[in-house]
This record gives C-alpha cells, structure tokens and sequence, in this order.
C-alpha cells in the first residue's frame, strides 16, 4: 500500500491535475474491479455518481480521436452527436491497443487529466449535475473522486447537451 493514495496515479494525471488546480481524493482499486459496473457492485457506490471516459475514434481522411466522458448511467451517442462534433461521417469506440498506445491507459482507468493536449474532450452536460463524481485515476487501481465542477478548469474541455442518452 503506497504511502499516499495519490502516488497510485500515474505521473502525467497528477502533473495535469496539479496544472489545472482540480481539487480531488483518490480511491484505491482493486484492478479486478476497475471496471465500472464490478467498481459500483464492489464498493457499493451508486452508478448515477461514476462518470466514464470513452476514448471515440472519427473515420474520415485520417482518424481522428476524443474523449467523451458521460455518466456510466447514460450510453454515448456516437452515431449522431460525436459524428456531428467530430466532422466525420463514422465514428467507433477506439480499440484497446489504440488507447493504450494514444494515451499510456487501460480501460478501466481512462481519465482525461494526462491525455495529449490535441485530444479533444467532451462532457456531457449531465455529469456537472452530480455533486460528486469518480472517474478512473488513469489505471485500474486507482479512481479519482471529486466535484465535477473541477472540470470547468480544464481549457480544452467542451460541455455538450446530449452527449449521452438514457439506457
């Protein structure tokens, strides 16, 4: 056990994380239980407070890639809202290897703080709703916990009506 949670981070999340100011905790995680739903049943907290990080990738000329973080209670509309931002025609969750090789995370882990400045990050306007929501720490042992106002910090991110839609 580390003597500080937030050494459970990797380092490019807590430099992006001191950067911006965000206030936060840390939660330490079983990596068996990283994955949202396992996450919640686990440590018995409430989906409505656990916000996901999908990393999309856009088909045109060339791929593009984004961050989308929405509610783990709501499902990305990647057909029509992420096309529209994106400008592309087609766009897909990004593969495993392809996130792990962008961003240096592991499903189960994606954060925004220490993803690649030219990424662009949307948020769904429902997770500033939530007085308090927990987000992947960047790998599976770690989730940071914080007020999803802390994002407004983050210069590159863009709150998007209906980004997620309802399961």
């Amino acid at each position: 056990m580390p003597k500080n949670h937030k050494d459970l981070l990797l380092p490019k999340v807590r430099r992006s994380i001191d950067q911006y100011g965000i206030t936060y905790g840390v939660m330490e995680c079983q990596s068996e239980f990283a994955d949202t739903a396992a996450f919640c049943t686990k440590y018995a907290i409430d989906p409505v407070k656990c916000a996901n990080t999908i990393i999309v990738g856009g088909k045109g000329t060339q791929i593009k890639l984004a961050a989308c973080v929405i509610l783990a209670t709501t499902k990305l509309d990647v057909n029509k809202k992420v096309c529209e931002l994106m400008e592309v025609k087609h766009a897909s969750f990004a593969r495993s290897d392809q996130i792990q090789s962008y961003t240096g995370m592991k499903i189960g882990g994606i954060t925004i703080f220490g993803l690649p400045e030219s990424m662009p990050i949307y948020v769904d306007d429902t997770v500033f709703r939530q007085s308090e929501i927990i987000m992947g720490g960047g790998n599976r042992l770690s989730k940071l916990r914080f007020d999803p106002r802390e994002l407004q910090k983050l210069p590159f991110m863009e709150e998007v009506v209906g980004l997620a839609r309802s399961k």
